[in-house]
């Protein structure tokens, strides 16, 4: 036993990740056994310290600088379309569960499982185990808990069903009566650890001192808990079953924990030479910036953000420097532009019907809201739009400052930055949009152009949670509450009084789109809304760009909708709901269970 535990030690042990704290930073060489390691205090902070491993960095950080959870929704179109990378797989169908290189890049089942167990291991052992005072075992063992049920949380969304592992596997357990547990279970289960966390009395609310980054906390393991209950009521998850009411309690409690707690959300720009002076100035600079470490943060929305930098937009060095530009990366749509109402800061309306913005499957016919017409008008269809809409694209006629240059995008026929047709170069947009949210105002060249790690949490994401539950489970007051909140943040007039609870649904789930976009919640979104048999065809399968043409006499724009590619965009298939299982793991599971694990429609 004690040489087996040597060589799983050699393997858990091997690596450490960002600091926790000094001590965490340490690791044993892995030839001791697990008695030996929590005899120790140094180790015992080392094995915490791998608890924290291959938690993604996500955005930039993806194979080839796409933000690929967000390249694969309706909000966005990767300009690598056909360059081998990642996201071609996807695109052109060509994935199966032995070959899926975006599931291999976003939540590989065999590593998360690998860090359930890690967590698992922590929890057994650290009651017994020599630390350096109480308060840092309560803090640690709190710490294990919120992180396995993160870990968890990213299997419920990739995988869905999972086995619930509330004692870490030995090398002699028998595997045979393993099955995956519904997803409202494995939620009950996740809640259980963040209220095991939330019972300690040493693990903080937030995070005050660099020489802690990432560590987790009472904040997060709350909004893990507000997140996971919207999975296990929406319709892909529910089997059928209401738990609206549920997931309703535990959103507002999370919200007003968190509030009482002083996180709220970030209203005042403190940049404004940077950001500038406009209505979502804030909402820029909260998408482009770290979260401070600090009693007193001028951030106090982010509630968990990754350790390291967000990486480089490659994008815009073309934008300000034609010649050395490598790649466009993840562009917006004309589906996500047709998101941002059209306001005159009074009264605001959704551009389309939002129970169906397109009237046709290429979504070439959209379906106009005849309220919003008056304040749009498809020869200038970027004016008087939701502030947000303004710092998240560059479309045509905006301007960006790159290297201190201001830059007037050209987005037409002939203009600098106008759409490549030609898949494979990847040098221009292949949508007529750019990405402008996460891009910091002024910088220029490779570095800097993003400024923020990834936040993973913030306030208004487990605000509009609480408001989806609100709807769903009929307290439309919540739900008008929270969303108008958000919505006064970047100046947008308040949702109309007396909409009817389908009306609200629709305008909840836009708000979501709108709010956080970039941020992967709109992949996870699309999927959980839909019925276990359904699929993703109407938002998925055909998706539009803008092309425009400019008069050479007149300098008039005129603006045609049409498709990006002129075959469909895989990834829409009822199999693409959940993440296919490796073969090689599929095979395992069938010897010691004589189940078939794989998820629906992978072969």
């Amino acid at each position: 036993m004690k040489n087996i535990y040597r060589a799983i030690m050699a393997l858990l042990l091997a690596g450490t990740v960002s600091s926790c704290e000094k001590v965490l930073d340490k690791a044993p060489d892995g030839e001791i056994t697990l008695e030996e390691v929590f005899s120790d205090p140094e180790m015992v902070g080392a094995f915490l310290n791998t608890c924290y491993g291959n938690i993604k960095m996500k955005g930039l950080n993806y194979n080839g600088r796409d933000y690929i959870p967000v390249a694969l929704t309706d909000d966005a179109w990767s300009s690598s379309d056909d360059e081998g990378l990642n996201i071609t797989g996807a695109y052109q169908g060509q994935v199966w569960d032995s070959w899926h290189r975006v599931r291999d890049e976003v939540g590989d089942w065999y590593v998360l499982w690998y860090q359930v167990r890690l967590c698992s291991q922590f929890i057994d052992h650290i009651d017994n185990a020599t630390v350096r005072s109480e308060e840092e075992r309560s803090r640690w063992k709190a710490e294990a808990y919120i992180l396995k049920a993160y870990f968890y949380s990213e299997l419920v969304k990739w995988y869905g069903k999972v086995p619930i592992q509330r004692e870490a596997y030995r090398y002699d357990t028998d595997f045979s009566g393993t099955v995956r547990e519904p997803v409202v279970e494995v939620v009950k289960f996740i809640e259980e650890l963040c209220d095991e966390a939330l019972s300690s009395p040493t693990l903080p609310w937030r995070i005050t001192t660099s020489a802690e980054t990432m560590r987790v906390t009472k904040a997060l393991a709350w909004a893990i808990k507000s997140e996971m209950w919207l999975f296990a009521a929406s319709p892909l998850h529910n089997g059928g079953q209401n738990y609206w009411q549920n997931a309703y309690e535990v959103n507002r409690d999370a919200v007003k924990a968190l509030k009482d707690e002083g996180y709220e959300l970030f209203t005042t720009c403190s940049a404004p030479e940077t950001y500038g002076t406009g209505p979502a100035a804030a909402y820029h600079q909260l998408a482009c910036t770290a979260m401070q470490y600090s009693s007193m943060p001028t951030d106090r929305e982010t509630i968990w953000q990754h350790a390291h930098g967000a990486g480089q937009n490659w994008a815009f060095n073309y934008v300000g420097l034609e010649e050395n530009m490598h790649m466009a990366g993840c562009c917006p749509t004309q589906e996500l532009v047709d998101a941002y109402e059209v306001t005159d800061g009074t009264v605001a309306y959704p551009l389309l019907d939002l129970a169906r913005p397109y009237a046709d499957e290429k979504h070439l016919q959209p379906n106009f809201n005849p309220a919003a017409l008056s304040l749009y008008d498809e020869n200038d269809p970027y004016a008087n739009r939701d502030p947000r809409f303004y710092v998240s694209v560059l479309y045509n006629g905006s301007e960006i400052e790159i290297n201190g240059d201001k830059i007037t995008m050209e987005i037409y026929e002939g203009g600098r930055h106008a759409i490549e047709h030609d898949q494979g170069a990847g040098r221009h947009t292949r949508t007529g949009y750019y990405n402008r949210k996460t891009v910091v105002p002024g910088a220029g060249g490779k570095v800097d152009i993003i400024g923020s790690p990834w936040k993973f949490y913030r306030l208004a994401g487990v605000m509009l949670n609480l408001a989806e539950a609100a709807v769903e489970s009929g307290n439309l007051a919540d739900a008008y509450e929270a969303v108008n909140e958000i919505r006064r943040r970047v100046g947008m007039p308040d949702l109309p009084p007396g909409l009817t609870q389908d009306e609200l649904r629709h305008r909840v789930r836009n708000e979501r789109r709108v709010e956080l976009t970039w941020e992967e919640t709109r992949y996870f979104d699309l999927r959980r809304w839909q019925n276990p048999d359904g699929d993703l065809a109407y938002y998925h399968k055909y998706l539009t760009r803008m092309y425009i043409r400019k008069d050479p006499a007149t300098g008039q724009f005129t603006y045609e909708r049409a498709n990006i590619w002129d075959r469909e965009r895989y990834g829409y298939e009822n199999r693409d709901f959940f993440m296919p299982l490796r073969d090689t793991e599929v095979s395992k599971l069938w010897d010691v269970t004589g189940e078939n694990w794989q998820n629906p429609g992978w072969y």
